[in-house]
Parts: C-alpha cells; structure tokens; sequence
C-alpha cells in the first residue's frame, strides 16, 4: 500500500516493494522486498512512441531489502533517477568517479556504493584498480 504524502511516495511497513508498481521517478537505485534491485527499462508502443517502466532486474543485493535510495543520495552520488537499465558505462568518467568517491556518497550511501562495487567486480576490477576511489 503506498500513498502520495507531500510529493513523496510513502510506503506503510507492512507493504512490499515491488518493482513493477512503482512511479518511474523512483525506479532507479531501489531495492524491491525480494531484495532485486528495479530498474527502468524502455519499450515501444504500438504507435511507436517510447515509454518507461519499471521492472524487477535479477541483480539481487545481499543485506539490503525494501529500500527507496534518498534524493540527498542521488545528488552527492551524482547518478540520475532517469538511467535505464545497470551499466558500469559512468564509470569511465572522472566527473562520475569524483562524486561516488566523494565521502559524502562513499561514506553514507552504501547502496550506490554497493551497485558501482559490483559492476566493477562484474567486469573484473574494483573502484580502486580503476582508479575511481583511491
């Protein structure tokens, strides 16, 4: 059960997140009850116009669950609530790496942390070897 409360989504504890049922503008960095983080995907209409959604990815987190990343996360991070998809891709960008080392994002926002970590490791390297957190 969620409801709409100055502008935010809230959501009562005894509600799950899924994926599926969330706005668009809160897709990106949440974590759904089953653990999974959502994404935004893209899909074409039958008129061919491109709209969004917000699917369960198979990317699961371990030790965290039922978790909206905060507005104050998604700026000292310097990621974007509008990303489609998982991608390592901001990696390779020095303006990126600066803010998600930076020790407002690395030290109070584990879940942003927690994603580029395992992206990197997915790839074979971590935020140190590709110089992003030294």
């Amino acid at each position: 059960m969620s409801f709409l409360k100055n502008g935010w989504f809230c959501f009562e504890l005894a509600a799950e997140i899924v994926c599926e049922e969330l706005p668009n503008d809160i897709c990106a960095f949440t974590i759904s009850s089953s653990g999974k983080r959502c994404l935004l995907e893209t899909y074409a209409t039958k008129n061919n116009a491109v709209e969004y959604q917000c699917r369960t990815s198979e990317v699961v987190v371990e030790k965290m669950a039922d978790y909206i990343e905060t507005d104050a996360c998604v700026k000292a991070c310097g990621v974007d609530r509008n990303s489609v998809g998982i991608s390592s891709d901001a990696l390779l960008e020095p303006q990126f790496t600066a803010k998600l080392c930076s020790p407002a994002c690395y030290q109070n926002c584990p879940n942003i942390v927690d994603l580029y970590f395992n992206l990197a490791a997915g790839e074979g390297n971590t935020l140190i070897t590709i110089n992003a957190c030294i």
